[in-house]
């Protein structure tokens, strides 16, 4: 019997980049960003560079939204076509509705056996999760495989990134008017991880160098003595600033594979340019 055609759909938040999402084949849905009252596909209607050019002199912020039950319905029926099975790796449920958007709609599909994954995490988190379970895809693994592996990675995905101001996580609803005006005052640079599924401070320095070696400092901890096996650093319209991080990363890890990436439009206006971040996992995940 042959093995079952299986598909795997992420949404836009992941970012993965373009080389090597279409070589595994991967299927983005995307997210939506409303600014000015115009609603725009993330990396879709407005790509990266043409969003910060805006965020820099708009006096407003965008808001975002997850695809609605119908649009998920559209993409499993269509990728349902060629599939035999989708594995739907997702944004984390405690930051975005993407997840109930998308088990509302493998609900009313019964005909179809599409399996949703809660990743707790976003960004590269989630692009490194959708990744392996990709590869996991390309070796003709089994339906189970492929979730296991997806759910492992999970428990294994390390995210943290350096903010350079707290205002668009404040003005996002992502931390407390509190933690912003102390951050604002001091001039300090959270770094900032993600923890439950939600985006949470971790510590803080008084300069973005000194957040940003933190940052490696924590890496070392969470790595406990194991081989970093693959990383991807990002940045957020802070090219120059994420190469430095990925060198640090290269001279001090050496890890099996490290990539870079940007972060999608969504995810931007969250974190606001300038952020510098790191996702990562060990070999013994």
């Amino acid at each position: 019997m042959p093995a079952k055609k299986i598909v795997i759909l992420t949404d836009s938040s992941a970012h993965i980049p373009e080389k090597i999402r279409s070589e595994l084949g991967i299927e983005v849905i995307p997210l939506w960003l409303i600014w000015d009252g115009k609603s725009l596909r993330d990396g879709v209607d407005i790509q990266k560079g043409t969003f910060y050019q805006r965020l820099k002199s708009s006096k407003t912020l965008p808001t975002s939204s997850q695809p609605s039950i119908h649009e998920f319905k559209e993409y499993f029926q269509k990728i349902g076509k060629e599939a035999d099975a989708i594995v739907a790796i997702l944004v984390s449920s405690k930051i975005s509705g993407t997840i109930e958007s998308a088990r509302s709609a493998a609900d009313e599909l019964p005909e179809q056996e599409i399996h949703v994954i809660d990743t707790l995490t976003c960004a590269m988190g989630l692009g490194l999760i959708v990744i392996e379970s990709a590869r996991a895809v390309v070796e003709n693994r089994s339906v189970q495989e492929v979730i296991s592996i997806a759910d492992k990675m999970q428990q294994s995905v390390y995210t943290l990134f350096v903010v350079d101001t707290m205002d668009y996580l404040f003005k996002g609803g992502r931390i407390s008017g509190g933690k912003h005006l102390l951050g604002t005052a001091l001039n300090i640079k959270p770094i900032l991880h993600f923890d439950g599924g939600q985006i949470k401070p971790l510590t803080q320095a008084r300069s973005k160098k000194k957040a940003l070696a933190q940052m490696l400092d924590i890496v070392d901890e969470r790595l406990a003595g194991d081989q970093m096996l693959e990383a991807m650093v990002m940045d957020v319209d802070a090219v120059e600033e994420g190469d430095k991080v990925a060198e640090m990363i290269h001279a001090r890890f050496n890890p099996g594979r490290l990539g870079r990436a940007g972060v999608s439009p969504v995810v931007g206006t969250h974190v606001g340019p300038g952020t510098v971040g790191i996702s990562f996992y060990p070999v013994h995940h």
